[in-house]
């Protein structure tokens, strides 16, 4: 083999070499991102498994998808409730479907449906992506609500409000929370999305103009 050819040879397998090293990085990187990822996340569950999810969480819940943007999980102990608002009449399901792609990195522990019906996306111990805030989240528990109105008020069904404070008053009682709060800012552990993003409506001002009634009447099924 000439002097040239045997520079091309060695070219060659530095080449390779390169490749090999890069797909054992990509590889490893993969397996690490994905090794906190519980077993349970963005895939169907079987009914028991459902049970067991269920049973760590809202008692409340009636449909289950978990969605593997999360992170798992929270460090920081739960604090707080954080209300949004879906800006649309959407389904649980299809909630599910948009939280479970993960080039959309957005999700929510809980969900709301206008005919009263309660969503799990992201286990309590797990911190959702929701609220433009990493330290919001990981204090809270986030919650978005269906709206039967599109724009306007944003208004949202008697249905979903009543589910709502019953969510809110058992996400309190189960994680120790004695009083619920809200004091128009940040500093309450009562939030609403619009606190940590400016250019939001969330949760529009129908919900928003009852966070104190809905914090007094949890306060009111907690003892307070």
């Amino acid at each position: 083999m000439g002097e040239e050819s045997g520079k091309k040879f060695l070219g060659a397998r530095l080449l390779l070499a390169g490749f090999a090293a890069s797909a054992v990085l990509v590889f490893s990187l993969c397996l690490l991102s994905g090794a906190g990822v519980p077993d349970f996340v963005g895939r169907e569950l079987t009914d028991a498994e459902k049970r067991e999810v269920i049973d760590r969480n809202s008692p409340l819940t009636d449909y289950v998808y978990l969605s593997p943007n999360a992170d798992f999980p929270r460090t920081g102990g739960i604090k707080k409730i954080t209300i949004h608002h879906m800006a649309g009449d959407l389904g649980l399901e299809e909630l599910g479907k948009a939280f479970g792609e993960r080039d959309r990195r957005a999700s929510a522990n809980y969900a709301v449906d206008s005919g009263g019906r309660v969503a799990l996306y992201v286990e309590e111990e797990n911190r959702a992506w929701t609220s433009s805030s990493r330290e919001n989240d990981d204090q809270a528990v986030t919650i978005e609500v269906a709206n039967d109105e599109t724009g306007g008020d944003w208004h949202v069904s008697g249905e979903a409000y009543g589910t709502l404070i019953d969510l809110c008053a058992d996400i309190c009682e189960r994680n120790g929370i004695e009083e619920l709060c809200f004091t128009g800012d940040a500093e309450g552990n009562l939030t609403v999305h619009r606190m940590f993003r400016s250019d939001t409506e969330c949760p529009g001002p129908y919900l928003e103009g009852r966070m104190g009634e809905i914090a007094a009447a949890v306060n009111e099924r907690l003892g307070k």
